[in-house]
């Protein structure tokens, strides 16, 4: 004797019927803040801090970004302890600078994302898309410790580059 199968009719109203509230992301109803974002692109994006918040465990980007920054963390610390001559430190040492810079310019963009295009993307009110002085605040500070990072890791690969070629000739 088959099995009966249950049959549910799925709801198709479109998310611009729905009310703000259902609109939002369905982790825990929460639409997650630009300000709160940007910080943590800022502070911790180089561990994937801000991917983690906006799309949470089983965005396969989460688990990718700690491996290059702790592989550079660990060149930095082989080259403080065995000097500047250590040849793996200096290769990794650029891993370093490449992440942290990268994740500083995704802080500048998540906090210069305009406020309609945030709620477009992440769900959520103008309340939590709003831009304030906390959002400004990470955008300069991102912005100019990523210009010292980026200019630092070009200077170093570029001075290590031209120290292996030797002189010309």
């Amino acid at each position: 004797m088959p099995r009966k199968t249950k049959h549910y009719k799925r709801d198709l109203t479109p998310a611009h019927d729905l009310p703000p509230r259902m609109t939002t992301t369905p982790r825990d109803n929460r639409a997650p803040s630009k300000a709160v974002a940007t910080w943590l692109a800022f502070l911790g994006g180089s561990l994937g801090l801000h991917r983690l918040y906006l799309h949470g465990f089983r965005d396969p980007w989460v688990w990718l970004f700690p491996w290059p920054t702790l592989a550079g963390a660990y060149g930095f610390w082989r080259m403080r302890e065995s000097g500047v001559d250590d040849a793996l430190g200096a290769m990794l040492v650029p891993l370093l600078g490449a992440m942290l810079a990268g994740t500083m310019l995704v802080a500048i963009v998540y906090g210069l994302t305009s406020d309609e295009r945030w709620v477009a993307k992440h769900g959520g009110d103008a309340e939590s898309a709003r831009s304030g002085w906390p959002t400004l605040i990470a955008v300069a500070l991102s912005l100019a410790t990523g210009a010292a990072i980026a200019m630092a890791t070009i200077a170093f690969t570029a001075q290590r580059y031209f120290e292996m070629a030797g002189p010309p000739g």
